[in-house]
């Protein structure tokens, strides 16, 4: 019975807790629900925040992203474009303030190239690769397991037998 006392207590103030917190916690996941004057005004927002990144999560755009530098980046976002900015205006007005990291496509500069250039080097190196592994394939060079080549010489058979006989005669010695 005592234990049932000191049990009973426990479980109400767990409960206690459990309902107390959840309201708390999920007030910070809550979503964005401040609405745009007119449609095209919400369309042409969710297209910036989705092409912006996030300055904090680096690999979110501010679309996805819940921390405090991305909401307030949104509601930057919707204060422009309610005062009558353009898309390239807005875009101007972020980078001049975090710099091209915050767009997803960075304009073509000189310290940018290696962003635009480089995906097609590698793709292009992966095709000359394929392209000389099957054209080797194709011309009988590759290596193959039926290859007649993988046969022993007879000179590298009769090195063979020396070998494997020195050793029976010495590996009485050596497995003790």
């Amino acid at each position: 019975m005592p234990i049932k006392f000191y049990r009973t207590p426990l479980l109400l103030v767990l409960t206690l807790l459990v309902a107390v917190v959840m309201p708390f916690s999920s007030a910070r996941a809550s979503v964005e629900v401040e609405k745009l004057s007119s449609p095209e005004l919400q369309a042409r927002y969710q297209v910036l925040i989705e092409e912006m990144r996030c300055p904090k999560c680096q690999n979110q755009n501010l679309a996805g992203s819940d921390s405090m530098v991305a909401t307030d980046l949104r509601r930057e976002i919707r204060r422009l474009l309610e005062e009558g900015f353009s898309d390239q205006e807005i875009n101007e007005y972020m980078v001049a303030r975090y710099g091209d990291f915050v767009l997803y496509r960075p304009p073509l500069q000189r310290n940018t190239v290696a962003l635009w250039v480089a995906p097609g080097i590698f793709a292009a190196l992966g095709l000359l690769t394929l392209i000389v592994i099957v054209a080797r394939s194709r011309s009988g060079r590759g290596n193959r397991q039926d290859d007649e080549t993988d046969q022993l010489s007879v000179e590298e058979q009769q090195r063979l037998a020396q070998l494997l006989s020195s050793s029976e005669q010495g590996g009485s010695k050596h497995n003790d």
